[in-house]
């Protein structure tokens, strides 16, 4: 049997963390076993059609890196890839007739008002279990209100005896009483398929063979495959993915800020790393390498070590990881990523390699870069208590001090690279009795007005220029002074 698996969105807004991962697993299942990947669209629910969405899923997938085989845009033969258009061909409507034929399902007329007056209060919840009365007409009670037009869904005549036991591969076998079971609507009343009728019916039309999806669909499993025996039909591998809660351990919502693709992509994150770290939302490679390539996940993915328990979304992790991925690019891609921001953030930058290389070992997302080299284009305003430093054993004074003699020093510097500066200052320090710490850090800091910066005095003069420096230096001589009168 070849595997063919299926990413089945709805077009209803950014994809979620949690879809993402669905798609990821079905695509990882697939290429596996060397299968087919599929792409459906399911946009049976009309009112949450959000304009842009299939943008949105096609433009995710094509980041993430998950190419599939069939889709809209790639017929593979079993077609359209669209729900609502295989609604507008029939095929709902025609498969549902079937099982009322069978006495499978049945059609239904009850009002809104009936259906309110079944709901019932069960343990705090509010409830609706459907009593089977349409079920009870007769055919030719049910052909002159089919013929006098009155609306009606159609729903499946769940068994009210014995048990439903389904297999899936994560949770193992589950059983329920039929009793618990309600008579779904397969049918809407305009016309639409639900959602767990069409996935059946495309499941089975197009070949799937491994079903990924949430565990929240755990409870819809055995009315699969009532619908699944029902027909006749071999039932799919079910793979149901454990929950993904933040760091709170409540369920991941779109009030986290960072619940989508996009959502993570506009922090700086890399898709690679993105993909890379979903992929371990409730899956752990056996050699316990945590950094993977998509070609390796193909490789080592095995569904059956799924965990069972809820996946924590941390987003701490996910920009360490991130970082990593960061400090593995090759300058070539790095650049393209890093310069935009650097030029942004610098105008007219001597040197925005140098500034991105400086930035590339200190961030784990590139919208850092601006915070770690901002000074580059201004030294931004900042207290004179920042010279006393314990450590380097400065104080206000003596930075002043030293400011003021090294500014000669350095105007007079032929070569301003960094080992001759290193070299220049700290004979500098040597020669008037004081420690490289006493000169380096107030340079430093009429530099760049920080406390750390991605690079020490020397690098920051060479970066600045002899021009800028000196003007640098002699703004923090005035300002020093101005702070001791």
């Amino acid at each position: 049997m070849k595997v063919k698996t299926r990413f089945a969105p709805s077009p209803t807004g950014r994809m979620h963390v949690g879809n993402l991962r669905t798609a990821l697993y079905a695509y990882l299942i697939a290429r596996h076993a060397d299968g087919t990947f599929m792409l459906r669209i399911e946009d049976t629910d009309q009112e949450r059609f959000y304009e842009g969405a299939l943008d949105i899923i096609y433009r995710t997938l094509e980041k993430a890196g998950l190419d599939f085989d069939e889709g809209p845009d790639k017929d593979g033969g079993v077609g359209p890839y669209v729900q609502s258009e295989r609604c507008r061909a029939g095929i709902y409507m025609d498969y549902a007739k079937k099982l009322v034929e069978t006495g499978h399902a049945y059609y239904c007329f009850c009002t809104k008002e009936r259906l309110e007056s079944l709901r019932r209060t069960v343990g705090g919840k509010e409830i609706s279990v459907y009593d089977k009365h349409c079920l009870h007409l007769t055919k030719e009670e049910v052909e002159e209100k089919l013929a006098a037009g009155m609306p009606y869904v159609i729903r499946l005549n769940a068994p009210v005896e014995g048990t439903t036991t389904f297999h899936d591969e994560i949770y193992g076998d589950i059983t329920v009483e039929n009793a618990e079971l309600d008579d779904m609507i397969l049918i809407k009343s305009d016309g639409f398929p639900t959602y767990n009728f069409a996935n059946v019916v495309d499941d089975h039309l197009m070949g799937i063979t491994h079903v990924v999806r949430g565990n929240e669909y755990l409870a819809s499993s055995p009315k699969y495959n009532l619908l699944y025996e029902a027909f006749g039909w071999e039932v799919p591998v079910y793979v149901h993915c454990p929950l993904i809660t933040d760091e709170n351990h409540t369920k991941l919502s779109k009030r986290s800020g960072h619940s989508s693709f996009e959502d993570l992509l506009d922090l700086g994150l890399l898709p690679e790393a993105i993909v890379n770290y979903v992929a371990l939302l409730g899956w752990s490679p056996e050699d316990n390498e945590e950094i993977k390539s998509l070609p390796e996940l193909i490789r080592d993915f095995d569904y059956r070590k799924i965990s069972k328990s809820p996946a924590v979304f941390d987003m701490g992790k996910l920009r360490w990881m991130n970082g990593e991925y960061i400090r593995r690019m090759d300058d070539a891609s790095y650049y393209k990523l890093a310069l935009p921001v650097v030029a942004e953030t610098v105008p007219g930058a001597r040197n925005p390699e140098l500034l991105a290389d400086l930035a590339k070992t200190r961030i784990e997302t590139f919208a850092e870069i601006p915070e770690i080299i901002d000074f580059f284009a201004a030294v931004p305003e900042y207290d004179t208590e920042m010279y006393v430093h314990k450590k380097m054993k400065t104080t206000k004074e003596l930075s002043l001090t030293v400011l003021g003699e090294v500014l000669p020093v350095l105007t007079d510097a032929d070569d301003f690279s960094n080992d001759a500066l290193f070299a220049l200052l700290g004979d500098f320090a040597k020669a008037n009795g004081y420690k490289n710490g006493q000169v380096m850090w107030p340079v430093r800091t009429a530099l760049s007005g920080k406390e750390k910066t991605p690079g020490g005095a020397t690098q920051l003069l060479e970066i600045l220029g002899k021009e800028e420096s000196l003007k640098r230096i002699e703004a923090a001589i005035r300002k020093l002074e101005e702070a001791a009168a």
